[in-house]
């Protein structure tokens, strides 16, 4: 597996490597919803924790760790996105750390972008794309059901989160022999998508 950095897009939805000037955007992105950091995310991106999770990425995207992406739709930044844990010689990685502003929750734009994330990784040479979830995050979870992604178990207390709660994770995969048929899918969902959206 050779994970390449480069733009993914199908229009609206563009996925750029996250730059310097995302910053910006992005902050605005993740301060429509403040709410959401204190029940359903491992880590803050919000107010105060904003500087020392962008920090944080450009070190994981320096070691080889993340690949970090701003989402964009109709070119305005409305979330983030990251391919994690990039193994080359497992052929494995995660894709995770996702958040979008509420106004594109539950639309297009998480399809579009999990769609270019596996196609780019799946023709990399990936051999297992997995998700892991957050228990508690019942949104996240039907939408791994929903993309075809394949519910393997639960991790039990996993990890503490920013806030102390104890977070139990529920993993999903894709295997590159079950993605044509995910593709598949995902395609004709797309499809459905009204054109002037």
């Amino acid at each position: 597996m050779t994970l390449r950095e480069t733009l993914l897009e199908h229009a609206p939805v563009r996925l750029e490597p996250l730059a310097d000037s995302h910053k910006l955007g992005l902050r605005a992105a993740v301060e429509a919803d403040t709410e959401i950091w204190t029940s359903l995310f491992p880590i803050s991106m919000s107010g105060e924790h904003f500087d020392p999770f962008w920090k944080d990425m450009c070190t994981k995207r320096k070691t080889g760790y993340a690949m970090p992406f701003a989402v964009l739709c109709n070119q305005e930044c409305v979330g983030f996105t990251s391919y994690l844990r990039i193994n080359p010689d497992w052929q494995s990685l995660d894709i995770g750390g996702t958040y979008y502003n509420p106004e594109v929750r539950g639309g297009y734009v998480n399809p579009i972008a999990k769609y270019l994330l596996l196609h780019h990784a799946f023709d990399c040479g990936a051999r297992r794309v997995q998700f892991r979830v957050d228990a508690l995050n019942a949104r996240s979870r039907a939408a791994m059901l929903k993309l075809g992604a394949i519910e393997e178990g639960i991790i039990r207390q996993e990890k503490p989160v920013w806030t102390g709660r104890i977070q139990d994770t529920i993993v999903f995969s894709i295997l590159s022999n079950e993605w044509p048929d995910v593709k598949l899918e995902l395609e004709r969902r797309l499809s459905r998508r009204p054109q002037n959206s």
